[in-house]
Order: structure tokens, then C-alpha cells, then sequence
């Protein structure tokens, strides 16, 4: 049983900062692409932010230059660093990975259950 379970979520003031973790559990064979998402109340889910294994990024331009998305493919961990908070990110954060749990299976995206940033004065 593969699970993903992120952790780091919480309040923080306008301007603070935070970090995101998102750790794959149970046995793999390999972790392709590692993603953050976001949903907001009443909006849809958006990618924040992707890295694949070879360690090449993606982010949505509205977190550019603000958040950095890095990863541990020795632990099979994504990390979201966000700096500079907005109270408009504040959203459930969701991650997500592409695994492929043995070598002759296909890959598939799994998700974590969400953590909560808020960021509020």
C-alpha cells in the first residue's frame, strides 16, 4: 500500500514562511514527477508547483520567485518551501506523485490528504 503524507501546514502571518512536506510510504520502485496543489474554498484545485526526478521545475507564475518545490529521491520526499505568504495562498495544499510500485507495473498518481496553510494577521 503506497500512501503520501504531507505535513508542515499551519497559520502564519503575511510575509512569513513555511514548509511543506510530502513523503511516500510503503515500498516503490521508483517515484517519477512529485507535485503541490492547492484548492482554495470554492475554487478549483491549481498546481502550485512540480518536480520531476531528474529535478526539473514547474510553478504557476503566481508563486514564481516566492516558492521553491525540491525533492529527497532517497527518501522519496517533496518538499514545498513558500516564502513571502500571501493571504491569498492561503488554500488546502495537496501533493501528489507519479509511482511505479514494482518494475513491470504501470505508474500511477496518487494523492495525499491535504494540509491546511493559512495565512492570515
Amino acid at each position: 500500500q503506497v500512501q503520501l503524507v504531507e505535513s508542515g501546514g499551519g497559520l502564519v502571518q503575511p510575509g512569513g514562511s513555511l514548509r511543506l512536506s510530502c513523503a511516500s510510504s510503503g515500498s516503490v520502485f521508483r517515484v517519477n514527477a512529485m507535485g503541490w496543489y492547492r484548492q482554495a474554498p470554492g475554487k478549483e484545485r491549481e498546481l502550485v508547483a512540480a518536480i520531476t526526478s531528474g529535478g526539473i521545475t514547474n510553478y504557476a507564475d503566481s508563486v514564481k520567485g516566492r516558492f521553491t518545490i525540491s525533492r529527497d529521491n532517497a527518501k522519496n520526499t517533496a518538499y514545498l518551501q513558500m516564502n513571502s505568504l500571501k493571504p491569498e495562498d492561503t488554500a488546502v495544499y495537496y501533493c501528489n506523485a507519479d509511482i511505479r510500485r514494482l518494475y513491470y507495473t504501470a505508474s500511477v498518481v496518487y494523492w495525499g490528504q491535504g494540509t491546511q496553510v493559512t495565512v492570515s494577521s
